[in-house]
């Protein structure tokens, strides 16, 4: 695996200012989070760094990868092609960086719109990229509790808060945050589950 270092060296020349920060900060919250639930703290902290590989890429060129690739699933990739850095950043680092962990890769490309069946470094990269000191949204602080106290908790109450702030913006939804959302919701249904969003 790729030592902390290099990782920290790779995205510093590679990512702008404000995005190194935010992917620091990000592998920061996710050791912390690892070392909570019992994933690997050094690997958490490693995808958390080079989460945003693919940031900055151009929306053209994301497209472009990820038709090369056959990453695309859905035609709103094509409108919305930012959320193809994830998917795009996994299969750079393995190409670029010749990265092989398939636990890693997997988080990467699962950070922005989630998955079915996601293990307990996926949900931390997820909610770690939500919740890391540089976000400030509604909410935000209920979902770090909600976080650190369950990671499906965390994981339904993120992707409702993303489905509210596309509805609130106008913004085009993505059908697998909607899949995965309800996901979520069903298998929580089976126990106790969180109060409804307000």
């Amino acid at each position: 695996m790729i030592s902390e270092q290099d990782a920290i060296n790779i995205i510093r020349f590679r990512l702008s200012k404000n995005r190194f920060k935010h992917s620091m900060q990000v592998a920061q919250i996710a050791r912390e989070m690892a070392e909570h639930y019992g994933v690997c703290a050094e690997k958490a902290y490693i995808t958390g760094l080079l989460h945003d590989y693919a940031k900055g890429i151009s929306g053209e060129e994301l497209i472009s990868i990820a038709e090369e690739n056959n990453l695309i699933e859905d035609q709103i990739e094509r409108q919305v092609p930012d959320l193809l850095h994830a998917p795009v950043g996994a299969c750079l680092l393995k190409k670029e960086l010749g990265i092989e962990d398939e636990e890693l890769l997997r988080a990467v490309s699962l950070h922005t719109l989630g998955g079915i069946e996601m293990n307990d470094l996926d949900k931390i990269i997820y909610l770690a990229d939500m919740i890391e000191p540089g976000r400030d949204f509604p909410g935000i602080e209920r979902l770090k509790c909600v976080a650190w106290r369950n990671l499906d908790e965390g994981m339904l109450f993120g992707l409702e808060s993303t489905i509210k702030y596309c509805i609130y913006r106008r913004r085009l939804l993505h059908p697998r945050t909607v899949a995965v959302r309800n996901h979520f919701l069903k298998m929580l249904d089976k126990g106790e589950r969180l109060k409804p969003l307000s």
